[in-house]
């Protein structure tokens, strides 16, 4: 499938930017799949107002291929979608491993009516750029593709410029997921896109958790060929986005209203920029270089009643030495950026069979 083969809705969704959660995954206290809870997680998330679910995503926990849940998460996500609403939802699924496994999980995807596929560098960290590049190209081939810049300490790698220039260049790259969590390195993927021609074509969305408000809110400008080119960030696919969404979306709403606007940025705008970093560096456990991430959104969900515990597929994976602390801290201190009330008002629905 490629990029014009899309719904024409999806592809100016993907395009004009959204807010696109990572999705969770919800399991019992015999680290089973809950399916009653994850269709209720989906839920959430479309109510929410969210542009897109991705599954099978790092929150959605890598674990999943061992477990034989690959395919059952993703299809479950798809058909709650289906049920649940009849508007646009860009379906991304993720896909991992060796070029041979990612192709095959991207064939799964597109029998489930995903989208497009965001590509994991991970199993890449040791090859070179030119090996990486035939491997996304060999995605591509299957379907749509977003192109994934992961920090190094949770698996990425650090890519250069020409890799960025040479995978937006591939045609059928129709995003990019910005999360090295790194400002040069944000820059190099935006240089990478202008030097590739290829700004009309490929949606930048931010993952750098901790920079989101910022990336939503100011231009990229540089030359080519002697003349300013201006790009912006116009969306986000973030597993921080996977709790609070509600708040989320509205945030994202603000800041594209505040682009579109072409007048100076409200302060009060900006101040949430340093806000949601304190927000992510307790959800993501920072002080422990990121060991209880997914713990730490499991804890929001269930807190909120979203999910039954903050069980993942590794038992060892759980919350960090005062993570709960911090992330007690961070509700009370910023209860705009939560949405509390707002699922307490929906839950019972969501879970409802």
């Amino acid at each position: 499938m490629k990029i014009a083969d899309l719904p024409t809705d999806i592809r100016q969704l993907i395009a004009e930017g959204t807010a696109i959660p990572a999705h969770p995954l919800a399991l019992d206290a015999e680290r089973v799949l809950d399916r009653r809870r994850q269709r209720a997680l989906s839920r959430y998330y479309i109510d929410a107002g969210s542009g897109g679910l991705a599954v099978g995503v790092h929150t959605t926990q890598f674990e999943i291929r061992e477990a034989g849940l690959y395919a059952p998460v993703l299809e479950l996500a798809a058909q709650t979608a289906s049920d649940w609403t009849e508007r646009p939802l860009a379906m991304i699924a993720g896909v991992a491993g060796k070029t041979a496994q990612a192709v095959a999980e991207a064939k799964t995807a597109l029998a489930l009516g995903y989208h497009a596929a965001l590509v994991s560098p991970a199993p890449f960290r040791d090859a070179s750029e030119d090996e990486l590049i035939a491997h996304c190209s060999a995605v591509a081939d299957i379907m749509p593709i977003i192109g994934f810049y992961l920090q190094p300490a949770v698996g990425g790698r650090v890519l250069s410029v020409d890799f960025w220039q040479r995978f937006a260049s591939l045609d059928n790259v129709i995003a990019i997921k910005i999360a090295p969590f790194h400002r040069h390195r944000t820059i190099d993927v935006v240089r990478g896109v202008i030097a590739a021609n290829a700004e009309d074509r490929v949606a930048l969305y931010t993952g750098n958790d901790d920079h989101i408000v910022a990336d939503l809110l100011l231009p990229f400008t540089h030359r080519r060929r002697g003349e300013d080119v201006t790009l912006r960030i116009v969306g986000g696919l973030l597993g921080q986005w996977s709790v609070w969404t509600k708040a989320a979306v509205d945030l994202h709403t603000s800041c594209r209203a505040a682009v579109q606007a072409e007048a100076d940025l409200p302060a009060e705008l900006l101040a949430l920029d340093s806000q949601m970093t304190d927000i992510n560096a307790a959800v993501f456990d920072v002080a422990h270089d990121f060991a209880g991430v997914i713990a730490g959104c499991h804890e929001i969900l269930r807190r909120q009643g979203l999910l039954a515990g903050i069980w993942c597929l590794d038992p060892n994976e759980t919350l960090s030495p005062g993570q709960a602390d911090e992330l007690t801290r961070v509700t009370e201190d910023y209860p705009h950026l939560t949405d509390d009330a707002f699922v307490a008002a929906h839950l019972e629905r969501w879970l409802d069979d």
